[in-house]
Parts: structure tokens; sequence; C-alpha cells
């Protein structure tokens, strides 16, 4: 079974919005989320289809070292999770001389892909 881990951090999109993305490739396979994710509507889409395009070229370059065959048919995103990065902070000019503050908030994007498990490896656990 190969997996990869791909991350992207301090990506500058809202966690909530990148959470809706990330839920509709969660479990896919990796080529039917790259599809999705191509021509989703989602301005979020774009940083996270680049990091699924990451993991899957991390799987191969994996099974290449380990000199295994990989179909990346056979990928699928077994993990996708988006985390909160940091927030930048700020201000804005309001009325009466006070100050309104603007939260910039970043995201840590995560996926992870990866063939099933065969009958012999399920045996060998």
């Amino acid at each position: 079974m190969v997996e990869s881990i791909a991350r992207a951090r301090h990506i500058r999109v809202t966690p909530q919005k990148a959470r809706r993305v990330v839920n509709l490739i969660r479990g896919k396979q990796a080529l039917e989320a790259l599809a999705i994710l191509k021509f989703a509507p989602q301005g979020a889409s774009d940083p996270v289809y680049k990091v699924v395009a990451s993991a899957i070229a991390n799987a191969r370059v994996k099974a290449d070292n380990a000199n295994e065959y990989l179909d990346e048919r056979d990928l699928f995103v077994s993990t996708a999770f988006v985390d909160e990065g940091v927030t930048l902070k700020r201000f804005r000019p309001r009325a009466q001389g006070r100050a309104g503050r603007i939260n910039k908030r970043t995201s840590h994007i995560t996926v992870i892909v990866s063939t099933p498990e065969t009958d012999e490896e399920k045996a060998a656990k």
C-alpha cells in the first residue's frame, strides 16, 4: 500500500471556505478529485487542486524509490482536512475616530492519498 502526504501551509483562504471544497473530494478517487476541483467554482478549489496534485506526485516518487508499481488510477483521497493557520490582524478606520479590526484568516490544507489495501496486507496485520 502506497501512502503519501501533501501539505500547503499559510494559504490565504478562510478555513471555513476551504473545508467546503475539501468535503467535495474526501474519499474519492484521486484523478476524479482533480476533475471535480478543476471545475469547482469556489476560489479555494485552486490551492486544494495543487495539494492533491502534489500528493499524487509524492506517491509516484515514493513508489519509484521503493521499486513498486503504481497505477495513479488506484489512488484515492483517504484523508483530507483543513486546519486554521495564523490570522493576520488589520485595522480599518471607522466613524468617530474608532478602528474596526479585520481578520485575514489563513489555512493549512493536508491531503493524504493512498492505494487500497490488498488481501495479503490485511492478512499480515
